[in-house]
């Protein structure tokens, strides 16, 4: 499955921005799919991921509370809702797919176990 992020740009800190993402010739059906970033000089991070089905989510310690993320598998779209931007939350945002099949397993919050990844979308946050 190819993943394309795209919905960043430059925003001023307390702005809200909604990330999406979606695949090009294929299906989420039996993904889930998680959000990372990157910032400069930084590794890679882990930042929210959600079951195939929607279901079931998991967020980071670090974004838990300004982060939504939420999927439309009926469009192939996953989104990441992000509130309350801080000039820190500057970064590459790249979403990622896990092939679970059609299961009630929990997502991932482990970068290993996403095997495709989609180009990123920058997201630039001003003070």
């Amino acid at each position: 499955v190819q993943l394309q992020a795209s919905g960043g740009g430059l925003v001023q800190a307390g702005d809200s921005l909604r990330l999406s993402c979606t695949t090009s010739g294929g299906t989420f059906r039996g993904y889930a799919v998680g959000w990372f970033r990157q910032a400069p000089g930084k590794e890679r991070e882990f930042l929210a991921a959600i079951s195939w089905s929607g279901r079931l989510t998991s967020y980071a310690d670090s974004v838990k509370g300004r982060v939504t993320i939420s999927r439309n598998n009926a469009e192939n779209m996953v989104y990441l809702q992000m509130d309350s931007l801080k000039p820190q939350d500057t970064a590459v945002y790249v979403c990622a797919a896990d092939w679970v099949g059609i299961t009630g397993v929990s997502p991932s919050a482990e970068e290993k176990e996403y095997g495709y990844w989609g180009q990123g979308t920058q997201v630039t946050v001003s003070s």
